[in-house]
């Protein structure tokens, strides 16, 4: 008796399975580069950061989390030594956070990771492929709720 076809896989899951395993094999390198002590949105942070310093509240503002959640992240990663504070020179009662020199480097490992992840996808698939995946993959973020902010979001398209 002739089996029935399988559905097709859910698409959803698929995107949210594909993108587990991409953190699972990014935090691998990482760790294996010295940079096991990454906390789940420290990388968020350090993409806002590597375009300049920034505020608290600014922070808290781009990464839709109230002050006090963007402080407590920053605490731990200026506790991890990838983020300094500084006296903001347009505000007296501000501080700038910045990236430090480890927060610089394991942004560039993490971009290093970026491009032979996506090099890797191209032997694989083929560039054509790749391309059509990303403007799949562009236009589902299109679809992205109007909250999310368009300078947060244009660090990663």
């Amino acid at each position: 008796m002739a089996r029935a076809a399988q559905p097709p896989s859910d698409l959803g899951i698929l995107v949210l399975l594909a993108h587990q395993s991409f953190l699972r094999q990014l935090h691998a390198d990482l760790a294996a580069k010295g940079f096991d002590e990454l906390g789940g949105s420290d990388g968020v942070v350090m993409r806002v950061l590597s375009s300049g310093p920034r505020t608290i509240s600014e922070l808290a503002g781009l990464l839709e989390v109230t002050p006090q959640a963007a402080a407590q992240t920053v605490d731990g990663m200026e506790r991890r030594g990838f983020v300094v504070r500084r006296p903001d020179p347009r505000d007296g009662r501000a501080r700038l956070v910045e990236l430090s020199d480890r927060g610089r480097e394991s942004i560039g490992a993490a971009r290093a990771f970026h491009r032979d992840f996506e090099d890797a996808l191209v032997q694989r698939h083929g560039r054509e492929t790749i391309d059509r995946f990303r403007s799949v993959l562009s236009g589902m973020a299109e679809q992205a709720p109007d909250g999310l902010d368009r300078e947060l979001r244009a660090l990663y398209l």
